[in-house]
């Protein structure tokens, strides 16, 4: 086994080097280094080696509630301990009021050494931003703290057995009981939905206030929690998915039985303040595609530079980084997860900005759907390396594809967020305009990526006049993605001399990526 190692280098390189973080206001370089190395040493230290049997062993269900591997409870309380829970949370409530540029990246490490620990844990900055944005001052000084501290951990209930990413179809009621509200219906694949880490739960519940007729506009958004004054809530896990990876994270099927919970924001308007947790979600979802894409290309990497096989030109062994079919499959495992880290940190530089918010609406799904297939391809290249060793649970590449399989899929399905993109993506055109400008920044004036740039201009037309613009819209994101992967790699190759020993290597990579066949216009 390969022992995980937080890829800093390279973390710290596209955050300085392509997404350019310090020229953003008030940056500070070396404060975010120090956290970023302090978490990075913890992450290999403690929760890096509960991967493996954490994945093993499983979550389950007893009782009621769920019990979580061996290591992993004292594994959140040094998590705790250190602060790391409220990283971003404000000062005022607790929190360390971490910028979430910097929370991402301790994110892609997390995610890195334990994509299962990672998603129990990382809905907490999501909730916490939604409280701030649509919590009374009550609410936010009643739960930030307790979620800063690592009392509570928080869940995300949306999806139903009928009313998957058709959210108009949710049927989980919120009856009014004097001056609050009681929870009656069901949710399913609840991530954390219970775990015995933290003191107790608060889970965000979207429910139907209004008439089922209401649509989207009947649902409103609720706090509740799985202890309070009363005692335990009526709220209870009715069983745990078993899944193909992940199996460290408990995926619960929920009952709420007359759930005391309280509105956040206004009726009627869940689903808007619902997003404010999906859109953190989602590209902390595209950040654990390129900790997958990480980890597997580190993988194949250190076993094909030391693997002999077969021999060199002048009869002397080889390994097998030096033959040219392994040597590709590493380049792109490689030009994948860097190419796709420089892609999300851009967006988060972007958002941290603040001054373009079409612009991130923009990247959010481009990235959420590049960014978790490169974990895919990387993973599956990886076992494709390892050959024999990559199918068997020794070098763990094979988790590696398991865990990342589920990310194309959750916090929006790819094809929906493809969907997204070539209909209200591109039908109000600050965004799209806000990308093209993006992509001619980073591409430097490089021929291909400026001769891409005008295709995906034309295509977009296209799309944009097209009476069925769902038929088109699988191949515009890919064309999308791909074209914001050049325009970063364009910027990699340009800012490699800062790379130190690496250079050469960037520069020969970027070569790959650059020269790749450019797609052929929808009309042929």
């Amino acid at each position: 086994m390969i022992p995980f190692a937080a890829p800093l280098d390279d973390i710290l390189f596209c955050l300085r080097h392509v997404a350019r973080a310090p020229g953003l206001p008030g940056w500070d370089d070396e404060l975010c280094e120090g956290i970023l190395t302090h978490f990075a040493s913890f992450a290999e230290g403690v929760i890096a080696p509960l991967d493996a049997p954490g994945d093993a062993q499983g979550c389950r269900l007893e009782n009621g509630r769920v019990k979580m591997p061996d290591g992993f409870r004292d594994a959140f309380a040094q998590l705790v301990e250190g602060g790391w829970q409220g990283l971003t949370a404000p000062e005022a409530h607790g929190g360390m009021a971490a910028d979430h540029l910097t929370a991402a990246c301790v994110s892609e490490i997390f995610s890195g050494a334990c994509h299962s620990l990672q998603m129990v844990c990382n809905l907490v900055p999501g909730a916490v931003s939604t409280l701030t944005a649509y919590g009374s001052a009550e609410q936010q000084a009643a739960w930030i703290p307790r979620l800063a501290a690592g009392e509570l951990l928080s869940t995300m209930c949306l999806t139903e057995p009928g009313a998957g990413s058709d959210l108009s179809r949710i049927r989980t009621r919120a009856l009014r009981d004097g001056d609050r509200w009681r929870i009656e219906g069901e949710k399913i694949f609840i991530s954390g939905g219970d775990q015995d880490l933290s003191e107790g739960i608060l889970h965000l519940v979207l429910a139907r206030s209004g008439e089922a007729a209401d649509g989207l506009k009947g649902l409103s958004l609720f706090l509740c929690p799985s202890e309070d004054a009363e005692g335990r809530n009526p709220v209870s896990v009715t069983r745990i998915e078993e899944k193909l990876g992940l199996h460290a994270s408990p995926t619960c099927q929920m009952a709420f039985d007359g759930a005391r919970a309280e509105l956040i924001g206004q009726e009627g308007a869940g689903l808007m303040a619902m997003f404010t947790m999906m859109n953190h979600a989602r590209l902390d979802v595209a950040l654990q595609g390129v900790a997958h894409a990480a980890r597997a290309s580190h993988v194949a990497a250190a076993y094909a530079a030391e693997r002999v096989q077969g021999r060199r030109a002048d009869g002397s062994p080889a390994v097998l980084a030096e033959h040219a079919d392994v040597r590709r499959m590493l380049d792109e495992q490689r030009a994948l997860a860097l190419g796709a880290r420089a892609m999300a940190l851009t967006a988060f530089v972007a958002m941290e900005r603040g001054d373009s918010p079409a612009l991130v609406d923009f990247l959010t799904p481009v990235c959420k759907m590049f960014c978790t297939e490169a974990g895919i391809r990387a993973a599956d290249l990886g076992i494709q390396v390892l050959g024999g060793y990559g199918y068997l649970s020794e070098y763990r590449v094979s988790q590696t594809w398991r865990d990342a399989r589920i990310t194309s899929i959750y916090e929006g399905a790819n094809g929906i967020h493809a969907l997204s993109l070539a209909t209200r993506g591109l039908k109000s055109p600050a965004g799209a305009e806000a990308f093209a400008a993006l992509v001619a920044e980073l591409g430097g004036g490089t021929p291909a990526v400026t001769a891409l740039l005008e295709l995906w201009q034309a295509r977009r037309a296209e799309v944009l006049a097209s009476p069925a613009p769902a038929e088109l819209a699988h191949d515009f994101a890919q064309m999308t993605g791909d074209l914001y992967w050049r325009a970063v790699w364009a910027r990699i190759a340009a800012a490699a001399d800062a790379a130190g020993e690496d250079t050469e290597e960037l520069r020969r990579i970027a070569g790959t990526v650059l020269r790749r066949p450019v797609p052929v216009p929808l009309a042929a």
